[in-house]
Formats: C-alpha cells, sequence, structure tokens
C-alpha cells in the first residue's frame, strides 16, 4: 500500500468460534513477492492453505503468530482480544515495521504500537501480505484446535474446529462444556448456564503458549 517501506500485512482467525483461541498473524513480505493462489484464507481448500503456508515461512522476511485464549476473550471480549492478538504479533518481530495494513474496518493499537496502520476492508483478497497473514492465523490455529480434538473428541474440533455448526452445539448440550469453551459467547438459541456440566474448571488447562 506504501512503497519503498517496510509494511506488515495482519488478519486474524477464530472470532466467530465458541471454543479456542482467536490468532493473529503479522507478515512482512519481500517488496516483489507474488504467488498465483495466495487469497483470503478461506477462499483456499485445507490443502492449499497448508501448502501455501511453507511457502509463506520460507519466503517472508519475518513473521510472528499470536494466541489469545478463550480465558482471555472472556475477560476482554472477542473484539479487542482480536486486536490484542494483533497488538502482540506486531510487538515480537524484530523487524520494526514503518507501516501497517490490517483487514477489517477498525483496529486499536496498544500504547506501545506507535506503527501508522491503515485498516482495509476484505484486505486479505487485496494484498499479499494480509493474505499471508490470514493463512498463518488460520492454519496455525487449525492446527491447535486438530491438537485438542485428541483431548476432548466429543466435540469434533477436527472437524469443526470450534465454530458454531450444528454438531458442535448438539454435543455442547450433551457433553457440557471445556476449559476451552468462551463463556461469554451465546452457545444457543437461548442463553445457557455455561457454569453447569462443564467438564473442568481448572483455568490453567486452557493457557496457551505464545508461538515465537
Amino acid at each position: 500500500m506504501k512503497s519503498g517501506c517496510i509494511e506488515v500485512g495482519l488478519d486474524e482467525a477464530g472470532r466467530g468460534c465458541l471454543a479456542g483461541p482467536v490468532v493473529a498473524a503479522a507478515v512482512i513480505l519481500p517488496s516483489d513477492y507474488w504467488h498465483s493462489s495466495l487469497n483470503d484464507s478461506k477462499k483456499l481448500t485445507s490443502k492449499q492453505r497448508e501448502e501455501i503456508r511453507i511457502e509463506i515461512e520460507r519466503e517472508a522476511i519475518e513473521y510472528k503468530v499470536s494466541f489469545v485464549c478463550n480465558n482471555e476473550i472472556d475477560n476482554i471480549n472477542i473484539l479487542n482480544a482480536s486486536f490484542l492478538a494483533m497488538n502482540q504479533a506486531i510487538r515480537d518481530l524484530t523487524i520494526i515495521p514503518e507501516h501497517s495494513i490490517i483487514d477489517g474496518n477498525q483496529f486499536r493499537p496498544q500504547s506501545f504500537n506507535k506503527i501508522p496502520y491503515t485498516c482495509v476492508i476484505k484486505g486479505d483478497g487485496k494484498y499479499f501480505s494480509i493474505a499471508a497473514a490470514s493463512v498463518l492465523a488460520k492454519t496455525y490455529r487449525d492446527q491447535y484446535m486438530r491438537e485438542l480434538h485428541d483431548t476432548f473428541p466429543q466435540y469434533n474440533w477436527l472437524e469443526n474446529k470450534g465454530y458454531a455448526t450444528e454438531s458442535h452445539r448438539e454435543n455442547i448440550k450433551k457433553h457440557g462444556i471445556s476449559p476451552y469453551h468462551r463463556k461469554s459467547f451465546t452457545l444457543f438459541e437461548t442463553q445457557i448456564d455455561l457454569f453447569e456440566g462443564g467438564i473442568e474448571t481448572d483455568s490453567d488447562r486452557a493457557v496457551i503458549p505464545h508461538i515465537k
């Protein structure tokens, strides 16, 4: 978007889920980077995303991925958690960008983040660096939910990745919630008491390591 400067693209994944973290990625690509298939991660197949992820990680000047867990989402709300994840990803870059481009129509930088930014609606379909961030955020989050599936197979996170599918909602009704469900979200048409029937209450189980 701004020629002749170090620009970072940012996007997140998992805002609309009932379970799991929200994940953001920050990606700095070479100024001449081009890819014939790179696009909004939602428009790519799972196989395409995984293949492109490998190339992004190889070709990017730098990238960082940041997780904000479900407990923090409940504490500060999902919008602020998305901003937090993006700020954390920017913070962890060793190269300081001169400009940020962010998918969506709003962003709230933290006090340490003085980098000028531009929000771009549907930016993941317009700029390679945002699309790359979209792919990394999506694939890292999907990988994490697949790993959680081994411990909580009753929710079928292997397939739904924590999104609000009909079967996911039905399994919550049947089994109660896990430590990874977002208690601030309305899980059904009528809000249920999320503190009844929970599998565990140990919030330590929901702490997610920060990916460097």
